[in-house]
């Protein structure tokens, strides 16, 4: 098993390299740019997904005076630089990093990233590791409260289906499942927000935000309650289509094992139906179900929290991610893809783990990677 970990983990290194490869020559033929927003700011024009940068969003701003009559071969280079003094462009690329060949920030990306050295972001002028740090906790809370509620879910539903193999209340609830798994997240997420937040209907929960304005004068019962009242309807948005693979997985599991002989076994002993179920079938059954928590979890973690984040105005990674995307915030941009990809390698790795920890019957060892 040490050797089969040790693989994966090297071959972690180039499926790293490969990623942020691909990315960084993606954005190299990406139209606009920080040193495009700035010079769009100096126009007059908000260009970012919000106006907000927080402290770093001047950047440019204390150098508007320096404009003069030149600036001929940067106006070719960067839409509407025509009119700025050329000087003042070449520190803005300096600032950026972008007076050095592609290549050579890229290896000088891939030397800090080793480290976790994320550098500072180009408009909030904080420290990238910071900023993930501070939004972190908000995505890690959406991502655990929907993988536990779908777990809580899946799993009753899918034993009452296996057990109701081929009946009305099986079909009826397939097609159920199947059709929320069908609807958006983000499209259910505003049918809620228009039926409960305050849209067109009732005014029952929060539109915004995963904490009140007096989130610190509440007690303790009132902190847990004001926090569970925000994040009420992101997390049933996240959760609708979430359970549906998980159902249909505890089913299939379920009936894999019912067939089998060892229950005809028990049953031929006098053994009640819920002792065969929850006695023997259960535990089988659900080993591929419990090791697939890990994924389960990080699946919600990196894709279903962009756009609740987003619709619902809930600052986590998220929604710091679609922000430095559309601002061009690439130091947050490169971070957050990395941070995801490392995370999901190291995870299926968990998860394999996982299935040797809970039935030690299986072997990677003996298995090419």
């Amino acid at each position: 098993m040490t050797a089969y970990i040790a693989r994966r983990l090297l071959l972690m290194i180039p499926t790293i390299l490969g990623i942020m490869l691909v990315s960084f020559a993606v954005v190299q033929f990406a139209p606009g740019g920080p040193v495009e927003r700035v010079i769009a700011q100096l126009q007059g024009f908000d260009v970012g997904a919000t106006a907000r940068f927080g402290g770093g969003s001047d950047v440019g701003q204390t150098q508007t005076g320096q404009v003069s009559g030149g600036g001929a071969d940067f106006g070719a280079k960067y839409r509407g630089a025509q009119g700025l003094d050329p000087k003042f462009i070449a520190e803005l690329e300096k600032q950026f990093g972008f007076d050095k060949p592609a290549w050579e920030r890229f290896l000088l990306m891939v030397k800090n990233y080793a480290v976790f050295d994320f550098g500072r972001s180009y408009f909030r002028d904080e420290s990238v590791l910071k900023l993930i740090g501070e939004k972190l906790p908000v995505s890690i809370s959406l991502g655990l409260w929907m993988t536990l509620l779908s777990y809580s879910i899946s799993i009753p539903l899918g034993i009452a289906k296996a057990v109701r193999d081929g009946t009305r209340f099986d079909m009826w609830t397939s097609n159920l499942v199947i059709i929320g798994y069908a609807i958006p997240s983000f499209l259910f997420a505003m049918l809620l927000i228009v039926l409960f937040a305050g849209g067109s209907f009732w005014q029952l929960f929060p539109l915004r935000g995963l904490t009140s304005d007096d989130f610190a004068q509440l007690s303790l019962v009132g902190k847990i309650g004001d926090y569970l009242w925000h994040v009420a309807l992101p997390v049933v948005s996240m959760t609708l289509g979430a359970f549906a693979t998980q159902t249909f997985l505890t089913k299939n599991s379920f009936l894999d094992e019912i067939r089998k002989q060892y229950v005809q076994t028990a049953r031929m002993k006098g053994l009640t139906e819920n002792r065969v179920l929850y006695g023997h079938v259960f535990r089988n059954a659900m080993l591929i179900v419990i090791a697939g928590f890990p994924g389960a979890f990080v699946h919600a973690f990196l894709t279903g929290s962009v756009l609740i984040e987003t619709i619902f105005s809930l600052d986590g990674l998220g929604y710091l991610s679609f922000e430095s995307i559309v601002n061009r915030d690439y130091p947050v941009v490169f971070a957050d893809l990395y941070i995801f990809a490392l995370l999901g390698l190291v995870v299926n790795l968990i998860s394999d783990l996982t299935y040797t920890w809970i039935d030690p019957r299986i072997d990677f060892e003996t298995r090419e990677v």
